[in-house]
């Protein structure tokens, strides 16, 4: 049964809600397949505002104790070749100097009492140099760095692992210019549209539903909100992880070129251009209560972030916190992202996994592909 009659104020070829990495590129690579056809992105904040927004800035694709678990989960080269396929392609589209991408390296690091761990993971470090060689296109990804520590003046750290192949990038700049360049192609953008729901037409589109009532019907609809996926279609699976941030007062006599990781991926911390320390994480803390969708800070998380900040990154400060945030991801079962015909003429693509900025430009291209074939 058809919800009403809103005013219907648009009407095209394809509607894409979520203007993040994925609903951006999407549209994107569509108007590249389909350039006659009439496209728009919804999204209801005033700016996008989901994780794409307010991720660290991780040009990455998973520290060796990250790929130890995702490898019982299945397919680990296809997933992290999926991955730098993605950053590849994120990079071809916005350029390397509009996202700041900087090929710094990462590293994981490993406390004294985390022995057992750093041991496994050393041990990993050949097996996994050797199963992603073909994708990385040379021999070393990983490598001991242990010998580094004492130059990042860390405390309590016994062991650390180096990824060569892994960089930084803004954030900001990435959705500015990815926004320009949709607008560019005649792709609008329109924010402070919340969908409420979506129904097909008797004619054999869609019509999607705004909370103030306004419809906007066309002949595919790609469901692009990641974690937010569920509001709209609760049958996914797609379960939110949320993430909080915090950012330091600029600390100009701290160096720490690179990406860091630590605790199984679950916290991760860099510095950023302007000299601040950005370090995030902790929902492992309590994964029941950080999933949720609900933008928000909570004081165990918070206090687990400054005290990984005082006692190991910068022993014996007690620098200012200027900024805190969270964002939300979106995670399931399945490590790859799912990208699949749920209604007709829905597509959804959403279940970034937490690697939205590695997967997203992929997850665009693929989404784009599958509309442009109908």
């Amino acid at each position: 049964m058809l919800l009403g009659a809103p005013i219907v104020f648009w009407a095209g070829d394809v509607v894409i809600i979520g203007a993040g990495i994925v609903g951006l590129t999407a549209a994107l690579y569509l108007k590249q397949r389909r350039p006659t056809w009439r496209v728009v992105v919804l999204e209801r904040g005033l700016l996008p505002s989901g994780a794409s927004t307010k991720n660290a800035g991780f040009a990455c694709f998973g520290s060796i104790s990250e790929l130890i678990e995702q490898e019982k989960r299945g397919d680990l080269q296809a997933v992290v070749s999926a991955r730098c396929a993605g950053l590849a392609r994120l990079r071809e589209l916005v350029g390397d100097a509009e996202l700041d991408y900087q090929p710094v390296g990462g590293y994981e690091l490993f406390r004294h009492e985390e022995e057992a761990l750093a041991t496994e993971c050393l041990a990993k470090i050949d097996y996994f140099n050797e199963l992603l060689a073909p994708v990385m296109g040379h021999a070393r990804t990983f490598s001991d760095a242990s010998s580094e520590g004492d130059c990042f003046g860390f405390a309590g750290v016994g062991t650390l692992l180096k990824n060569e192949c892994e960089g930084s990038l803004d954030a900001g700049r990435m959705m500015r210019a990815l926004l320009a360049r949709v607008w560019a192609v005649d792709v609008p953008v329109l924010t402070s549209c919340s969908v409420e729901a979506m129904e097909a037409t008797a004619g054999g589109g869609s019509r999607v539903h705004l909370s103030n009532g306004v419809g906007i019907a066309a002949g595919q609809v790609l469901v692009a909100t990641n974690a937010f996926a569920a509001e709209l279609l609760p049958n996914l699976g797609v379960v939110p992880g949320r993430g909080q941030v915090l950012v330091t007062e600029p600390l100009p006599d701290v160096r720490l070129p690179g990406t860091f990781h630590y605790d199984h991926g679950y916290a991760y911390f860099r510095q950023l251009p302007d000299q601040r320390l950005l370090l995030g994480g902790g929902r492992n803390l309590d994964f029941a209560a950080e999933a949720t969708t609900v933008p928000g800070l909570t004081e165990p998380v918070q206090h687990y972030l400054e005290q990984l900040l005082h006692d190991v990154i910068l022993p014996g400060q007690q620098p200012r916190i200027d900024y805190r945030w969270s964002g939300v991801m979106g995670f399931g079962a399945e490590l790859a992202p799912l990208i699949d015909w749920v209604k007709p003429g829905v597509l959804a693509a959403v279940r970034c996994n937490g690697m939205g900025v590695a997967m997203g430009a992929g997850t665009g291209w693929q989404a784009a592909e599958k509309l442009a074939h109908g």
